[in-house]
């Protein structure tokens, strides 16, 4: 399925500012957020779409390269997979707790107070890769190269400066929330502390390098093995290459998504390739040996005398294999009759004479067409 503008999915224009995009952004994920919509699938899967367009619109690098390549200008781009990512993981991968402050439970807290108070795994990421009918039809080996957020290696991912650390939040005591007493003294009211953004510590002399984040964005290229037979829009997933966990946490994974690219002369329908052959009308009266076009170079057809347009003939295992069986497919091939504008006077008077030889009464679609015709003008 194929995805939808970005500046549609937020409803902004083009030239939308940042402040526009975050506030479009803000106002859709609110909608769409699932402690608001519980067991609605769909809306999970708009506030996911919404979380991926806000990714891209609110990057500098990525906006420019959507803007002027659409979504194949994201291939490497380091985006991550949202939806393969929980919900409450969101926030955190876009870093957001200060745009939803404690909305929804805390938002982006919860997602940064597992992260920094116990093992956590990193998030996923995607990318595309393009294929051809022929490196579906083998299996193909294909080098990706993607960016994605590691962890700094001048303060190893803490965020602070070599010899220093993070403090315990002056705040909330370290414990990563505030207790606020209720109307009457009754009850209390647990939020997500504003200091620490509920990671219980925070940053006093931020690393230079990362800017007190603990990650920076570096290239990285991998080898994957796609199998034969893969379809558009199938990912290949290649474990640990995703971002790094938090906390000794695993790192996540990479999903590389499959996008075929167009065949001059062969249409894929399932294991089966379809080619449209064009054939003169003598060929098709006469019947002949036809040249059809195939992902193993051209092979010979033979079509029967009276072959009509939109007939169909297969040629057995020249199609795609099945990823699962690897049973091969077969190469459906459609004639389509060509009729010629221009004769020049020896084939005019030859086709006039075979005009004179001719009876449209035997002709079956003609005598079909003329019988309901002189049917139809009896009738009225």
């Amino acid at each position: 399925m194929a995805k939808r503008d970005y500046y549609e999915v937020l409803g902004v224009d083009k030239t939308a500012g940042a402040d526009d995009v975050k506030r479009a952004y803000r106002r859709l994920a609110i909608k769409y957020h699932p402690d608001k919509n519980p067991g609605d699938k769909d809306a999970e899967a708009k506030f996911k779409e919404c979380a991926e367009a806000y990714e891209v619109l609110s990057d500098t690098d990525k906006r420019a390269r959507y803007d002027q390549f659409g979504h194949a200008g994201l291939q490497g781009a380091g985006v991550h997979d949202f939806s393969r990512m929980n919900v409450e993981d969101i926030f955190g991968a876009l870093n957001l707790g200060d745009i939803f402050g404690d909305l929804f439970g805390g938002g982006g807290g919860r997602s940064r107070r597992s992260a920094q108070r116990g093992p956590h795994r990193g998030y996923d990421l995607e990318t595309v890769v393009e294929l051809t009918l022929n490196d579906v039809a083998t299996g193909v080996e294909k080098s990706i190269e993607f960016t994605r957020q590691d962890n700094c290696e001048d303060c190893g991912g803490s965020g602070s400066a070599k010899g220093s650390s993070p403090s315990k939040c002056s705040t909330c005591g370290g414990s990563g929330q505030m207790a606020q007493a209720g109307l009457g003294g009754f009850f209390q009211m647990v939020s997500t502390c504003p200091q620490c953004k509920g990671a219980g510590k925070v940053i006093t002399s931020p690393c230079k390098k990362c800017r007190g984040s603990g990650k920076v964005p570096k290239k990285r290229l991998v080898t994957i093995k796609i199998p034969a037979g893969v379809h558009e829009g199938q990912s290949v997933r290649v474990a640990g290459e995703g971002e790094p966990g938090f906390n000794g946490g695993p790192r996540g994974d990479l999903y590389c998504y499959v996008r075929l690219k167009e065949h001059p002369f062969l249409q894929r329908d399932g294991i089966n390739l379809i080619a449209v052959v064009p054939i003169s009308f003598t060929q098709a009266a006469l019947g002949g040996i036809v040249q059809v076009p195939s992902l193993n170079g051209m092979k010979e057809l033979k079509i029967p005398p009276g072959t009509q347009t939109g007939d169909v003939f297969r040629i057995k295992g020249q199609g795609l294999p099945d990823i699962r069986t690897k049973r091969s497919g077969d190469e459906l091939v459609q004639t389509i009759v060509e009729i010629p504008k221009k004769l020049n006077s020896q084939q005019e008077e030859l086709l006039r004479k075979f005009a004179e030889t001719e009876d449209n009464t035997v002709l079956p679609k003609s005598r079909g067409f003329f019988e309901k015709l002189k049917q139809y003008f009896n009738n009225k």
